[in-house]
Protein backbone atom coordinates (compact mmCIF):
# COMPACT_ATOMS: atom_id res chain seq x y z
CA UNK A 1 0.00 0.00 0.00
CA UNK A 2 1.41 2.92 -1.11
CA UNK A 3 1.29 5.76 1.85
CA UNK A 4 1.59 9.79 1.39
CA UNK A 5 4.54 11.44 3.72
CA UNK A 6 5.28 14.86 3.73
CA UNK A 7 8.58 16.21 6.08
CA UNK A 8 7.02 19.80 6.82
CA UNK A 9 5.76 20.46 10.69
CA UNK A 10 2.46 21.18 9.13
CA UNK A 11 2.38 17.40 7.59
CA UNK A 12 3.33 15.94 10.87
CA UNK A 13 0.40 14.00 11.89
CA UNK A 14 0.50 12.70 8.41
CA UNK A 15 3.81 11.26 8.47
CA UNK A 16 2.88 9.78 11.84
CA UNK A 17 0.32 7.87 10.65
CA UNK A 18 2.23 6.69 7.57
CA UNK A 19 4.73 5.54 9.63
CA UNK A 20 2.18 3.58 12.04
CA UNK A 21 0.31 2.38 9.06
CA UNK A 22 3.71 0.60 7.72
CA UNK A 23 4.29 -0.73 11.24
CA UNK A 24 0.98 -1.99 11.43
CA UNK A 25 1.55 -3.93 7.61
CA UNK A 26 5.21 -5.83 8.09
CA UNK A 27 6.40 -4.70 11.54
CA UNK A 28 10.24 -5.15 12.57
CA UNK A 29 10.99 -1.88 11.31
CA UNK A 30 14.09 0.16 11.50
CA UNK A 31 14.41 3.96 11.34
CA UNK A 32 16.15 3.09 8.28
CA UNK A 33 13.58 0.90 6.85
CA UNK A 34 10.61 3.46 7.34
CA UNK A 35 12.73 6.21 5.93
CA UNK A 36 13.33 3.92 2.95
CA UNK A 37 9.07 3.34 2.90
CA UNK A 38 7.94 6.64 3.33
CA UNK A 39 10.89 8.84 1.70
CA UNK A 40 11.35 10.81 4.96
CA UNK A 41 14.06 12.47 6.45
CA UNK A 42 16.12 10.90 9.31
CA UNK A 43 15.61 13.24 11.61
CA UNK A 44 11.78 13.22 10.76
CA UNK A 45 11.13 9.31 11.39
CA UNK A 46 13.11 9.83 14.62
CA UNK A 47 10.60 12.77 15.96
CA UNK A 48 7.74 10.69 14.08
CA UNK A 49 9.02 7.49 16.25
CA UNK A 50 9.32 9.42 19.48
CA UNK A 51 5.72 10.94 19.08
CA UNK A 52 4.25 7.18 18.44
CA UNK A 53 6.31 5.71 21.52
CA UNK A 54 5.25 8.01 23.95
CA UNK A 55 1.46 7.72 22.47
CA UNK A 56 1.96 3.71 23.59
CA UNK A 57 1.25 2.93 19.68
CA UNK A 58 4.80 1.82 18.46
CA UNK A 59 7.63 0.25 21.30
CA UNK A 60 11.00 -0.74 20.86
CA UNK A 61 11.38 -4.45 19.96
CA UNK A 62 15.15 -5.63 19.42
CA UNK A 63 18.01 -4.35 18.06
CA UNK A 64 19.42 -5.56 14.52
CA UNK A 65 23.09 -6.50 14.66
CA UNK A 66 25.77 -7.62 11.63
CA UNK A 67 26.30 -3.92 10.25
CA UNK A 68 28.94 -1.91 11.30
CA UNK A 69 27.98 1.15 13.90
CA UNK A 70 25.81 0.77 16.74
CA UNK A 71 23.39 -1.52 16.51
CA UNK A 72 19.76 -0.08 15.03
CA UNK A 73 16.77 0.01 17.15
CA UNK A 74 13.73 -2.22 15.79
CA UNK A 75 10.39 -1.17 16.17
CA UNK A 76 7.33 -2.56 16.08
CA UNK A 77 3.59 -1.74 16.66
CA UNK A 78 2.42 -2.33 20.10
CA UNK A 79 -0.29 -5.36 20.33
CA UNK A 80 -1.69 -4.27 23.64
CA UNK A 81 -2.48 -0.67 22.43
CA UNK A 82 -5.66 -1.60 21.07
CA UNK A 83 -8.11 -4.54 20.64
CA UNK A 84 -11.14 -5.37 19.07
CA UNK A 85 -13.58 -8.04 19.93
CA UNK A 86 -15.31 -10.25 16.91
CA UNK A 87 -18.93 -11.75 17.72
CA UNK A 88 -20.91 -14.37 15.08
CA UNK A 89 -24.15 -14.77 15.75
CA UNK A 90 -26.01 -17.47 13.64
CA UNK A 91 -29.08 -19.04 12.72
CA UNK A 92 -28.96 -22.35 14.10
CA UNK A 93 -31.72 -24.16 12.00
CA UNK A 94 -30.54 -27.96 11.63
CA UNK A 95 -26.98 -27.52 11.93
CA UNK A 96 -27.01 -28.13 15.21
CA UNK A 97 -23.72 -25.92 15.52
CA UNK A 98 -23.19 -23.65 18.41
CA UNK A 99 -24.91 -20.13 18.01
CA UNK A 100 -21.93 -17.45 18.96
CA UNK A 101 -18.87 -17.43 18.15
CA UNK A 102 -16.68 -15.03 19.50
CA UNK A 103 -12.81 -14.16 19.70
CA UNK A 104 -10.79 -10.80 20.71
CA UNK A 105 -7.79 -9.90 18.92
CA UNK A 106 -4.96 -7.10 19.85
CA UNK A 107 -3.47 -4.91 17.03
CA UNK A 108 -1.40 -7.37 15.23
CA UNK A 109 -4.07 -9.23 14.52
CA UNK A 110 -3.28 -12.02 17.12
CA UNK A 111 -6.40 -13.84 18.52
CA UNK A 112 -5.81 -13.38 22.50
CA UNK A 113 -9.21 -15.32 23.46
CA UNK A 114 -11.97 -17.50 21.76
CA UNK A 115 -14.87 -19.33 22.62
CA UNK A 116 -18.34 -20.86 21.22
CA UNK A 117 -21.34 -21.32 23.16
CA UNK A 118 -25.22 -21.99 22.61
CA UNK A 119 -27.31 -19.41 23.49
CA UNK A 120 -31.34 -20.12 23.24
CA UNK A 121 -32.18 -16.28 21.94
CA UNK A 122 -35.87 -17.26 22.74
CA UNK A 123 -35.05 -16.54 26.14
CA UNK A 124 -31.81 -14.55 25.82
CA UNK A 125 -31.67 -11.18 25.64
CA UNK A 126 -28.90 -9.89 22.37
CA UNK A 127 -28.20 -6.98 24.25
CA UNK A 128 -27.19 -8.96 27.87
CA UNK A 129 -25.81 -11.92 25.76
CA UNK A 130 -23.50 -9.64 23.82
CA UNK A 131 -22.10 -7.60 26.74
CA UNK A 132 -21.73 -11.18 28.89
CA UNK A 133 -19.65 -12.43 25.86
CA UNK A 134 -17.20 -9.12 25.23
CA UNK A 135 -16.47 -9.47 29.04
CA UNK A 136 -16.19 -13.26 29.51
CA UNK A 137 -13.39 -11.98 26.40
CA UNK A 138 -11.68 -9.86 28.16
CA UNK A 139 -11.60 -11.78 31.52
CA UNK A 140 -9.89 -14.66 29.47
CA UNK A 141 -8.01 -12.89 27.97
CA UNK A 142 -7.06 -9.99 30.97
CA UNK A 143 -7.14 -7.35 28.83
CA UNK A 144 -8.77 -3.99 30.34
CA UNK A 145 -12.52 -3.78 29.23
CA UNK A 146 -11.24 -0.13 28.11
CA UNK A 147 -8.42 -1.35 25.96
CA UNK A 148 -11.39 -2.91 23.48
CA UNK A 149 -12.06 -0.19 21.04
CA UNK A 150 -14.35 -2.20 18.10
CA UNK A 151 -16.66 -4.96 18.00
CA UNK A 152 -17.83 -6.18 14.94
CA UNK A 153 -20.73 -8.09 14.69
CA UNK A 154 -21.76 -10.53 12.49
CA UNK A 155 -25.38 -11.33 11.88
CA UNK A 156 -26.83 -14.27 9.40
CA UNK A 157 -29.31 -11.04 7.97
CA UNK A 158 -29.21 -7.36 6.42
CA UNK A 159 -28.10 -4.89 8.38
CA UNK A 160 -29.50 -1.51 7.19
CA UNK A 161 -27.02 1.47 8.42
CA UNK A 162 -29.40 3.83 7.71
CA UNK A 163 -32.12 2.85 10.23
CA UNK A 164 -29.55 1.05 12.73
CA UNK A 165 -31.42 -2.30 11.73
CA UNK A 166 -30.39 -5.91 11.05
CA UNK A 167 -33.04 -6.53 8.36
CA UNK A 168 -34.08 -10.54 7.06
CA UNK A 169 -32.68 -12.49 9.96
CA UNK A 170 -34.46 -15.37 11.45
CA UNK A 171 -32.25 -15.15 15.43
CA UNK A 172 -35.16 -14.53 17.74
CA UNK A 173 -34.74 -10.27 18.98
CA UNK A 174 -32.34 -9.39 16.53
CA UNK A 175 -34.43 -7.29 14.49
CA UNK A 176 -35.68 -5.40 17.16
CA UNK A 177 -35.62 -1.40 15.88
CA UNK A 178 -32.81 0.43 17.95
CA UNK A 179 -30.77 -2.46 18.84
CA UNK A 180 -27.76 -2.03 17.75
CA UNK A 181 -27.41 1.13 19.57
CA UNK A 182 -28.15 -0.15 22.98
CA UNK A 183 -26.00 -3.14 21.79
CA UNK A 184 -23.21 0.16 21.44
CA UNK A 185 -24.13 1.86 24.78
CA UNK A 186 -24.12 -1.65 26.95
CA UNK A 187 -20.86 -2.31 25.59
CA UNK A 188 -19.16 1.53 25.73
CA UNK A 189 -17.52 1.29 22.70
CA UNK A 190 -18.22 1.18 18.46
CA UNK A 191 -20.06 -1.75 17.35
CA UNK A 192 -20.29 -2.22 13.31
CA UNK A 193 -22.56 -4.86 11.92
CA UNK A 194 -22.24 -6.92 8.71
CA UNK A 195 -23.81 -9.82 7.07
CA UNK A 196 -21.66 -13.32 7.92
CA UNK A 197 -21.42 -13.94 4.31
CA UNK A 198 -19.42 -10.65 3.86
CA UNK A 199 -17.11 -11.14 6.59
CA UNK A 200 -16.45 -14.65 4.96
CA UNK A 201 -15.47 -12.93 2.04
CA UNK A 202 -13.23 -10.16 3.84
CA UNK A 203 -11.31 -13.38 5.33
CA UNK A 204 -10.86 -14.68 1.95
CA UNK A 205 -9.76 -11.49 0.71
CA UNK A 206 -7.40 -11.35 3.10
CA UNK A 207 -6.39 -14.77 3.72
CA UNK A 208 -7.39 -17.10 1.42
CA UNK A 209 -8.37 -18.15 -2.57
CA UNK A 210 -8.95 -14.31 -3.16
CA UNK A 211 -6.10 -12.64 -1.86
CA UNK A 212 -4.97 -12.40 -5.86
CA UNK A 213 -8.22 -11.16 -7.13
CA UNK A 214 -9.01 -8.36 -8.96
CA UNK A 215 -13.07 -8.80 -8.19
CA UNK A 216 -14.34 -11.82 -7.43
CA UNK A 217 -17.77 -13.54 -5.76
CA UNK A 218 -18.26 -15.98 -2.93
CA UNK A 219 -21.25 -18.11 -3.15
CA UNK A 220 -22.03 -19.75 0.00
CA UNK A 221 -23.60 -22.69 0.63
CA UNK A 222 -24.71 -22.74 4.42
CA UNK A 223 -26.12 -25.67 6.43
CA UNK A 224 -29.81 -23.94 5.76
CA UNK A 225 -28.89 -20.95 3.79
CA UNK A 226 -27.71 -19.59 0.98
CA UNK A 227 -25.79 -16.18 0.62
CA UNK A 228 -23.52 -14.54 -1.72
CA UNK A 229 -21.11 -11.81 -1.26
CA UNK A 230 -19.63 -9.07 -4.21
CA UNK A 231 -15.94 -8.08 -3.90
CA UNK A 232 -15.19 -5.39 -6.13
CA UNK A 233 -11.55 -4.71 -6.22
CA UNK A 234 -11.06 -4.62 -2.72
CA UNK A 235 -14.65 -3.21 -1.74
CA UNK A 236 -17.90 -5.19 -0.63
CA UNK A 237 -20.86 -4.34 -2.62
CA UNK A 238 -23.94 -4.34 0.41
CA UNK A 239 -26.38 -2.47 -1.59
CA UNK A 240 -29.02 0.23 -0.13
CA UNK A 241 -30.21 -1.85 2.62
CA UNK A 242 -27.16 -3.90 3.33
CA UNK A 243 -29.54 -6.83 1.16
CA UNK A 244 -26.63 -6.97 -2.05
CA UNK A 245 -26.54 -10.71 -1.75
CA UNK A 246 -29.58 -11.89 -0.56
CA UNK A 247 -29.44 -14.96 -3.25
CA UNK A 248 -31.59 -17.19 -1.69
CA UNK A 249 -34.63 -15.44 -2.51
CA UNK A 250 -33.98 -15.05 -6.65
CA UNK A 251 -37.41 -16.38 -7.89
CA UNK A 252 -37.17 -18.60 -9.89
CA UNK A 253 -39.96 -19.68 -12.88
CA UNK A 254 -42.54 -22.26 -11.39
CA UNK A 255 -46.30 -22.40 -13.66
CA UNK A 256 -47.30 -23.78 -9.72
CA UNK A 257 -46.15 -22.16 -6.84
CA UNK A 258 -43.92 -19.33 -6.00
CA UNK A 259 -40.04 -20.89 -5.71
CA UNK A 260 -36.98 -19.11 -5.25
CA UNK A 261 -33.02 -20.77 -5.17
CA UNK A 262 -33.67 -21.64 -1.54
CA UNK A 263 -35.95 -24.16 -2.68
CA UNK A 264 -33.64 -25.33 -5.08
CA UNK A 265 -30.05 -25.97 -3.25
CA UNK A 266 -30.19 -24.56 0.38
CA UNK A 267 -30.85 -27.03 3.05
CA UNK A 268 -34.38 -28.25 2.57
CA UNK A 269 -34.25 -29.20 -0.76
CA UNK A 270 -30.70 -30.93 -0.02
CA UNK A 271 -32.60 -33.24 2.24
CA UNK A 272 -35.45 -33.70 -0.20
CA UNK A 273 -32.84 -34.12 -3.38
CA UNK A 274 -30.55 -37.40 -0.38
CA UNK A 275 -33.91 -38.91 0.47
CA UNK A 276 -34.56 -39.29 -3.39
CA UNK A 277 -30.94 -40.89 -3.85
CA UNK A 278 -31.34 -43.24 -1.12
CA UNK A 279 -28.74 -40.97 1.72
CA UNK A 280 -29.89 -41.02 5.45
CA UNK A 281 -27.80 -38.13 7.11
CA UNK A 282 -28.11 -35.82 10.06
CA UNK A 283 -28.36 -32.32 8.32
CA UNK A 284 -27.64 -30.57 4.83
CA UNK A 285 -23.59 -31.01 5.44
CA UNK A 286 -23.64 -34.23 6.85
CA UNK A 287 -25.88 -35.59 3.53
CA UNK A 288 -23.07 -33.86 0.79
CA UNK A 289 -20.01 -35.07 3.29
CA UNK A 290 -21.73 -38.91 2.67
CA UNK A 291 -22.51 -38.31 -1.18
CA UNK A 292 -19.47 -37.08 -2.23
CA UNK A 293 -17.55 -40.06 -0.60
CA UNK A 294 -20.70 -42.72 -2.13
CA UNK A 295 -22.76 -41.25 -4.68
CA UNK A 296 -21.60 -39.48 -7.71
CA UNK A 297 -24.84 -39.40 -8.81
CA UNK A 298 -25.94 -37.52 -6.06
CA UNK A 299 -23.01 -35.21 -6.39
CA UNK A 300 -23.89 -34.36 -10.25
CA UNK A 301 -27.77 -33.83 -9.57
CA UNK A 302 -26.58 -31.09 -6.43
CA UNK A 303 -24.05 -29.09 -8.75
CA UNK A 304 -26.29 -28.83 -11.59
CA UNK A 305 -28.69 -26.81 -8.91
CA UNK A 306 -25.96 -24.90 -7.63
CA UNK A 307 -25.01 -23.82 -11.38
CA UNK A 308 -28.70 -22.25 -11.99
CA UNK A 309 -27.32 -19.98 -9.53
CA UNK A 310 -24.26 -19.47 -10.32
CA UNK A 311 -24.53 -19.09 -13.58
CA UNK A 312 -27.21 -15.57 -12.59
CA UNK A 313 -24.33 -14.38 -10.32
CA UNK A 314 -21.72 -14.76 -13.46
CA UNK A 315 -24.08 -13.87 -16.10
CA UNK A 316 -24.76 -10.10 -13.72
CA UNK A 317 -21.31 -9.93 -12.36
CA UNK A 318 -19.21 -11.36 -14.86
CA UNK A 319 -16.21 -11.99 -12.03
CA UNK A 320 -13.08 -12.74 -12.40
CA UNK A 321 -12.93 -15.82 -10.05
CA UNK A 322 -16.16 -17.37 -7.70
CA UNK A 323 -15.44 -19.07 -4.25
CA UNK A 324 -17.63 -21.91 -3.48
CA UNK A 325 -17.76 -21.55 0.81
CA UNK A 326 -19.93 -22.41 3.51
CA UNK A 327 -19.84 -25.39 5.40
CA UNK A 328 -22.26 -27.11 2.98
CA UNK A 329 -19.66 -26.78 0.02
CA UNK A 330 -16.66 -27.56 2.14
CA UNK A 331 -18.13 -31.16 3.22
CA UNK A 332 -18.37 -31.63 -1.05
CA UNK A 333 -14.94 -30.95 -1.42
CA UNK A 334 -13.15 -31.84 -4.07
CA UNK A 335 -15.44 -34.17 -5.75
CA UNK A 336 -18.38 -31.08 -5.42
CA UNK A 337 -15.80 -28.57 -6.82
CA UNK A 338 -15.15 -30.57 -10.00
CA UNK A 339 -18.77 -31.79 -10.79
CA UNK A 340 -20.02 -27.60 -10.38
CA UNK A 341 -16.98 -26.93 -12.80
CA UNK A 342 -18.10 -29.30 -15.42
CA UNK A 343 -21.25 -28.38 -14.44
CA UNK A 344 -21.08 -24.60 -15.58
CA UNK A 345 -18.99 -25.42 -18.30
CA UNK A 346 -22.14 -26.80 -20.40
CA UNK A 347 -23.53 -23.40 -19.13
CA UNK A 348 -21.43 -21.96 -22.17
CA UNK A 349 -20.72 -18.79 -23.03
CA UNK A 350 -20.45 -17.97 -19.49
CA UNK A 351 -17.16 -18.33 -18.00
CA UNK A 352 -15.64 -17.57 -14.68
CA UNK A 353 -13.18 -19.92 -13.02
CA UNK A 354 -14.70 -21.69 -9.90
CA UNK A 355 -12.29 -22.78 -6.58
CA UNK A 356 -13.27 -23.72 -3.17
CA UNK A 357 -12.49 -21.84 0.01
CA UNK A 358 -9.21 -22.09 1.22
CA UNK A 359 -9.83 -21.49 4.96
CA UNK A 360 -9.91 -24.42 7.26
CA UNK A 361 -11.22 -21.95 10.40
CA UNK A 362 -14.23 -19.75 11.01
CA UNK A 363 -14.68 -17.69 7.97
CA UNK A 364 -17.23 -15.77 9.25
CA UNK A 365 -15.31 -15.00 12.43
CA UNK A 366 -12.28 -14.87 11.12
CA UNK A 367 -13.61 -12.21 8.62
CA UNK A 368 -15.59 -10.13 11.75
CA UNK A 369 -12.13 -10.13 13.12
CA UNK A 370 -10.38 -8.36 10.65
CA UNK A 371 -12.75 -6.12 9.86
CA UNK A 372 -12.76 -5.01 13.53
CA UNK A 373 -9.25 -4.44 13.95
CA UNK A 374 -8.92 -2.26 10.46
CA UNK A 375 -11.89 -0.35 12.06
CA UNK A 376 -9.34 0.03 15.27
CA UNK A 377 -6.21 0.98 13.25
CA UNK A 378 -8.18 3.29 11.08
CA UNK A 379 -9.67 4.88 14.31
CA UNK A 380 -6.04 5.09 15.69
CA UNK A 381 -4.43 6.52 12.65
CA UNK A 382 -7.46 9.26 12.60
CA UNK A 383 -6.38 10.15 16.18
CA UNK A 384 -3.19 11.14 15.39
CA UNK A 385 -3.58 13.46 12.17
CA UNK A 386 -6.10 14.91 14.85
CA UNK A 387 -3.74 15.49 17.43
Amino acid sequence: MTRLAGSSKLLRAMNESAALGHLLDPGMLTRSDLRELTALSMPTISEVLRRLTEAGLVTVVGHSSGKPGPNAEIYAANPDAAYAVAVSVRDVGTSGTPSIAAALGDLTGAIRARFESRVDFLTADPVTTLAEVVAQLAEQAAVPAGRIRHVHLSVPGAYDPKTETIRLVDVPGFARPGLVPRIAAALGTDVSVDNDVNLAAVAERRRGAARDAENFALLWLGQDGLGLAIDINGTLLRGTRGAAGEIGYLPLYSPNRKLDLQDLFGGGAILELARDHGIAAGNPAAVVAAAAETSAEFIAAFADRVVVGLAAVVAVLDPSLVVLAGPTAQAGGAPLLDAVNEAFQRAAPLECPVTATALDDDAVLLGALDAGLAAVREALIAAIRES
